[in-house]
């Protein structure tokens, strides 16, 4: 439902303090003159972009994460959580003064539905819960990527680069095979043998380096402490699928394993690309909107470093991973495994670009696509 549609259903008295919010010149008892004049103020067309710059950073990381939330309607506690997840605060017992100056989650919505970003619905089922206009979600959308795109540096492309488009799912056909026709073992965490990672590594079309003893690894999917990044999905997505099963300490592979090598074909890397944007979501709630924003970006080449200055703002610390981390190791690097992106460097240091695939799947994934509708399992960690 758009704007217009929403004013229309709105009570005098949440129309009444729109108009205000906005100053807007109306009579106050005239519900059609109040709907005009709101809809004159809301359709400048600078009007969007001035209340983008105007936002505080944790009213631009709410407003980011209900553009690319799948929900049609929250309740309450949902938004609280929501603006408590994207304010980046300690929690209320631990605040500092400076800290506790920052808007209660009620003041926010508060405030986000005075400024008619935020309505009730219209029936008796959802009069107590909250939608955004579609229309206004478009206009922020379009907005909100002007913002961050102001501080991106386009560069020359590097004379060298990496792309590993559709290498994942023949490196996962690799792993079935090799677990159909070898005995593996597991140590008494329930993990492979450094020895055999190795093994399996050396099959693979890109290999990476054993983890080393020590530093902390957690959060990332289910055997994200044990292997390598590119690794660990492989494995936590063939588990997931069914295609191989820990049993006691062997690992084999399944009948569903066999009759996928059966097919002679590799997996979707759609699947895969969807798999991941779930399975990540855990340390990186926003992973959705952050994957858009970097296709939004970086059509053409880019700096990583002009890229993390755009988004780095969207990205909240994880433990001992920071923002940049996150962008850099946790994105970007899975991305490129992914083939959505390509990675190189110049000059200017480390650059990167969207594969032409890459566009169109974060565009059909990360704005279309419900979670519901991935028809995907995330195993618990």
């Amino acid at each position: 439902m758009n704007l217009a549609d929403m004013l229309t259903f709105a009570d005098i008295g949440q129309l009444t303090t729109i108009a205000s919010h906005y100053q807007c010149e109306c009579k106050r008892n005239s519900k059609h003159e109040l709907i005009q004049s709101i809809l004159v103020t809301l359709n400048r067309r600078e009007f969007i972009g001035q209340q983008i710059r105007c936002l505080s950073v944790d009213d631009l990381r709410f407003l980011n994460a209900i553009l690319f939330d799948s929900r049609s309607y929250f309740n309450v506690e949902e938004l609280i959580a929501i603006i408590r997840q994207t304010s980046f605060q300690i929690v209320e017992g631990e605040r500092s003064k400076e800290q506790l100056k920052v808007p209660s989650p009620r003041e926010v919505i508060a405030r986000f539905k005075s400024s008619g970003w935020l309505f009730n619905g219209m029936t008796q089922y959802t009069r107590y819960l909250f939608q955004v206009p579609e229309d206004l979600k478009e206009r922020f959308r379009k907005e909100l990527g002007s913002y961050v795109k102001g501080t991106i540096l386009l560069t020359e492309e590097p004379t060298i680069y990496r792309e590993e488009q559709g290498l994942v799912a023949e490196d996962l056909v690799f792993f079935l095979r090799f677990v159909q026709h070898t005995e593996i073992e597991m140590n008494q965490e329930g993990t492979m043998y450094r020895r055999t990672q190795q093994q399996i590594m050396e099959s693979f079309h890109i290999a990476e380096e054993l983890l080393s003893k020590g530093g902390w690894r957690f959060g990332y999917g289910r055997t994200f402490t044990a292997y390598p990044s590119r690794l660990a999905l492989i494995y936590d997505y063939a588990f997931h699928m069914n295609y191989i099963e820990e049993m006691g300490h062997r690992l084999k592979i399944t009948n569903m394993g066999m009759e996928r090598l059966d097919q002679g074909k590799s997996e979707g890397m759609v699947q895969i690309f969807r798999y991941w944007l779930r399975l990540y979501k855990q340390p990186i709630p926003n992973l959705s909107s952050l994957v858009y924003w970097v296709g939004q970006c970086a059509y053409e080449w880019i700096t990583i470093s002009s890229l993390h200055e755009a988004l780095g703002w969207l990205i909240k610390p994880y433990y001992y991973d920071t923002s940049q981390s996150i962008m850099e190791q946790r994105i970007l690097q899975m991305m490129m495994h992914l083939g959505l992106v390509r990675i190189g460097s110049t000059e200017e240091g480390a650059v990167v670009k969207m594969t032409v695939w890459g566009n169109r799947m974060v565009e059909k994934c990360t704005l279309h696509a419900k979670d519901d509708e991935l028809d995907l399992r995330i195993d618990k960690v």
